[in-house]
């Protein structure tokens, strides 16, 4: 059985989704965390993604891909080596 949190999230993946498509991206920070941590799940722990990779995987989702990977880096749920380049997802 879904907690209300769990509720909440669906309710929320689901105004922002068309699927799989990010139809906009929510100006509220709890929502937007929301959104970010559903797009964290289309990377693998353990493997080390070139920027390029991060833009082509995001853009399936959102034209602005570059606002979306420094929103899952500055927020933590990507990581990057020193001034960019390659991202990973970080062990939970």
């Amino acid at each position: 059985m879904a907690t209300e949190w769990e509720d909440w999230e669906r309710k929320v993946l689901d105004t922002f989704l068309d699927g799989e498509e990010l139809i906009r991206i929510p100006a509220k920070r709890k929502k937007r965390d929301v959104v970010l941590r559903w797009l964290q799940q289309q990377f693998e722990t353990g493997i080390e993604y070139p920027e390029a990779e991060v833009n082509r995987i995001l853009r399936r989702h959102h034209h602005d891909c570059a606002t979306l990977r420094r929103e899952l880096f500055e927020s933590g749920y990507l990581d990057r080596q020193g001034g960019g380049g390659v991202y990973w997802r970080p062990e939970a």
